[in-house]
């Protein structure tokens, strides 16, 4: 059940000048964001933690793009690129980690719980495997009230040994549920190698104990995650999801900020970071001949200036004041 790992990305014909911009746009948008919040956390600028996902843009982008604007993402702790590619602005973002009253979660979620109902994005819900019965839940939804959606549930492969995992998954395949259990596999739960953790070779395989279709995919090659996520959504639409989609890839950075990940072997690092999602699409698409390394550039510097734009309006945005504690937030009376 092996699969190929290149080092290059091989572009369709079939695919415009403008969606593929697109596509390296929105990762060029998710590492740059996700390098300045760094430098924002070392410097003492930011509150809070962060996890980054440096190294896995094309898992983030590949699924969103493939999804419709009606279509829903469940998160996890690390999702940053997911709600970049899912549509929410940096601006709204960074608000939300500067902890401003303005942000997409009105400065009460912050890293770890990002998110934007109204662009298709639950907030992140940081419990590892939290997201899976939740995504089953709304796939069932969808399916009761027969909404033609689907929902895009990511976890890490670390979650596969959760019981909300098994639980969650079962209960999509007996009801044929709309839910994509998009796994990113990228080797690591916090310090520990998948390897150790599971006698199963891969993610994609544990598909057959629930009678649902199963699949691995080169997790940086942002077409190939593109094409399952279209196939497995076309699946799901027609009554026979759900599918569970296995991408492998690679964080370039710690669990979290203070992680140095000495942990991952040198020879590993250097062949995932030989296989950089963005360096390989960029390489790949300046090989077209319609579009320049100056085309890049101009997007490049696009995105630079959108991140300290926003930056710029985060910093001096008002703080959640001490009435909005009981906004948002429900209560039940119980009557004796």
């Amino acid at each position: 059940m092996d699969i190929e790992l290149t080092d290059s990305i091989e572009i369709a014909s079939s695919y415009s000048r403008p969606f593929l911009l697109e596509l390296y746009e929105r990762m060029v948008l998710c590492r740059q964001f996700e390098d300045r919040v760094k430098l924002l956390f070392l410097e003492g600028t930011m509150p809070g933690t962060i996890h980054q996902s440096q190294g896995q843009e094309a898992s983030a982008v590949g699924v969103c793009a493939a999804l419709g604007q009606d279509d829903y993402i469940t998160s996890t702790h690390r999702p940053h690129a997911h709600a970049l590619a899912k549509g929410l602005t940096a601006e709204e973002m960074m608000l939300e980690l500067f902890g401003r009253s303005t942000g997409c979660c009105k400065g009460k979620g912050g890293s770890m719980h990002i998110g934007n109902m109204d662009k298709g994005m639950v907030p992140a819900i940081a419990i590892v495997g939290g997201g899976i019965p939740l995504a089953t839940g709304m796939a069932l939804s969808f399916k009761l009230r027969q909404r033609a959606q689907v929902v895009a549930c990511f976890f890490g492969e670390g979650a596969s040994n959760e019981g909300a995992f098994h639980e969650g998954v079962n209960l999509a395949s007996i009801w044929s549920l709309p839910v994509i259990f998009v796994c990113e596999n990228n080797l690591y739960g916090a310090s520990t190698a998948i390897s150790k953790t599971t006698r199963v070779p891969r993610v994609s395989q544990r598909a057959q104990s629930y009678g649902i279709r199963g699949e691995t995919i080169d997790g940086n090659n942002v077409l190939k995650v593109y094409e399952a996520v279209q196939r497995a959504a076309e699946e799901c639409r027609s009554g026979q999801g759900p599918v569970l989609l296995e991408l492998l890839t690679y964080r370039r950075v710690g669990h979290s900020r203070r992680d140095p990940a000495h942990y991952q072997d040198k020879g590993e690092q250097a062949f995932w970071f030989a296989r950089d999602p963005i360096e390989m699409f960029r390489k790949s698409i300046l090989q077209r001949g319609d579009l320049t390394e100056a085309d890049l550039q101009t997007i490049d510097a696009r995105v630079t200036q959108t991140i300290e734009d926003a930056i710029a309006v985060a910093r001096e945005a008002p703080f959640p004041t001490a009435d909005d504690l009981t906004q948002d937030v429900f209560s039940m009376e119980l009557k004796s």
